[in-house]
């Protein structure tokens, strides 16, 4: 469990590629569960511990996952994310080089939830969701790429319909055109998220480093 920040309101943890952030159908632990626990046992806390979910990253993307401690922090906490007052950084090793160094990719997405994958298109269709995506490349080598993302929109898996648009689909997203699956792991990593402390108000950022190996370049 590394812990990233906390305070009496919120907790921000660095969630590990392939486990989920709350309990899904596979019914194995969870980021929640873990966390829940470690408050648990570190505060001799009886009963159930209250810990309210924010937000989420999908079970393959490592990275800052920011949770309520009580109610108050939860609902100022979601009021952020839905005034788009949240700053999320991200890292992608994608396959290949874009053509371009830096760029901005707007689609609007159609999530199929039956299969867990979403559909991007260059225009509005019906049921389809505006999702703007900016990036720029860190470095290369002659296999991959290392992307700084920032999306400016919360939509699901907007970055990596993102990285699939610009024709470099993110390492081991077979979901998205990568070639080859890396277990229940994808090279995306949110590396930082920006919020306002519920009660103060102070801006706080919260910054994680990534150490899977899918994040080393030969250049590097």
């Amino acid at each position: 469990m590394e812990i990233l920040y906390e305070d009496n309101h919120c907790i921000a943890v660095n969630k590990p590629h392939g486990l989920p952030t709350q309990e899904d159908e596979s019914k194995d632990e969870s980021l929640m569960d873990q966390v829940k626990e470690f408050i648990k046992e570190r505060d001799q806390k009886p009963g159930n511990v209250f810990l309210g979910m924010v937000h989420r990253l999908d079970r393959p993307v490592g990275g800052v996952v920011l949770f309520a401690k009580t109610s108050k922090g939860a609902s100022r906490l979601a009021e952020q994310f839905r005034e788009h007052l949240i700053e999320k950084v991200y890292l992608a090793m994608v396959e290949g080089t874009p053509e371009d160094t830096e760029g901005t990719v707007v689609e609007w997405i159609e999530k199929d939830t039956k299969n867990n994958i979403v559909m991007g298109y260059d225009h509005e269709m019906p049921n389809t969701q505006r999702a703007e995506t900016t990036w720029r490349v860190i470095k290369a080598d002659a296999a991959n790429t290392l992307i700084e993302v920032r999306p400016k929109t919360g939509k699901p898996h907007q970055i990596r319909s993102a990285m699939r648009r610009i024709g470099t689909p993110i390492v081991g997203d077979l979901k998205y055109g990568a070639r080859d699956r890396m277990g229940n792991t994808i090279g995306l990593f949110a590396k930082s998220l920006s919020f306002n402390q519920p009660v103060t108000g102070k801006r706080i950022t919260v910054n994680a480093k990534p150490t899977h190996e899918v994040f080393s370049l030969s250049n590097r």
